[in-house]
């Protein structure tokens, strides 16, 4: 199957290298136990660097149309370019304003998925047991497919994710993204940092001009320094994710969620602005 061909580049910036920003959505833009959920000198931010040419993707968790629905609900003044969804898969905007599939990574995303979970029956069936046996984590189902599961604290996430650390090496490729309480299986390909690494080639960008931002376990595969240059969390991220992101140089902030990430823009030059000014501090409850 043809893959699709890079786009030309935008225009570069005035002051920095970056020219895409790859950030989570939940947590590290949006703090659900303040209002507003984002500063607005976040917004103010995005659209200065917008008129110089950066452009900004949503990489979350959130499955398409819940991602849809958060965007709308915030009535954000300024939307996303991309949107990259359930941890994996690539969006832009069609000619009629609305998002579809972005060349062929999510057809190639959907029939990797298909064939591991194919091979991988025995394994859910045990891990099924496990947890009814062992727990009191609720799995999640597509249809009848188990594709993850919810645990009832993050101590007892802690003792599942080490059962699955171990049981998953049975099946080639099979592996999973934890996110506070929740996790989804997936193909060891998939992961937010090679949906970003598709979206650069997409665009014709490189890993030096790209910045990416999160605040937990299923964000380390972006903010590890394969797939961006610049990397940053804001100071509710955990610490696992913390010292990734200061292992590669990059920029671990003190504000929360948008207010960190701002200013981690403004540290990497970004954007203008005196550093710190945003004081949304009150970090998410976990």
């Amino acid at each position: 199957m043809p893959l699709s061909s890079p786009l030309p580049l935008p225009p570069a910036t005035r002051n920095s290298p970056i020219r895409l920003l790859s950030t989570d959505f939940d947590g590290t833009v949006v703090n659900h136990e303040t209002q507003p959920a984002v500063v607005p000198e976040f917004f103010t931010a995005l659209a200065e660097m917008r008129a110089h040419g950066v452009q900004w993707a949503v990489n979350t968790g959130r499955v398409l149309w819940h991602i849809e629905e958060g965007l709308r609900e915030l009535n954000f003044p300024v939307e996303p370019d991309y949107v990259l969804t359930s941890e994996r898969e690539v969006f832009h905007r069609g000619p009629d304003g609305r998002w579809q599939d972005f060349g062929d990574w999510n057809l190639r995303c959907t029939v990797a998925h298909d064939q591991l979970f194919s091979n991988a029956g025995t394994l859910l069936a045990d891990i099924e047991t496990y947890l009814a046996a062992h727990t009191r984590a609720h799995p999640i189902y597509e249809g009848a497919r188990l594709i993850g599961l919810a645990a009832e604290s993050d101590d007892e996430m802690d003792g599942i994710c080490a059962f699955l650390e171990k049981e998953t090496a049975r099946v080639p490729g099979f592996h999973f993204m934890r996110n506070t309480i929740y996790v989804r299986f997936c193909h060891e390909d998939y992961s937010k940092g090679t949906a970003l690494a598709e979206l650069a080639r997409l665009t014709g960008l490189e890993r030096g001009q790209i910045f990416a931002a999160g605040d937990h376990y299923n964000d380390l595969p972006m903010l590890d320094g394969r797939h961006a240059q610049w990397v940053a969390c804001p100071g509710n991220a955990v610490e696992a994710v913390k010292r990734t992101v200061a292992g590669v140089g990059g920029y671990v902030a003190e504000g929360a969620c948008s207010a960190g990430i701002l200013q981690a823009l403004r540290h990497f030059g970004v954007c203008s602005g005196e550093m710190g000014a945003a004081t949304n501090s009150r970090a998410p409850a976990p």
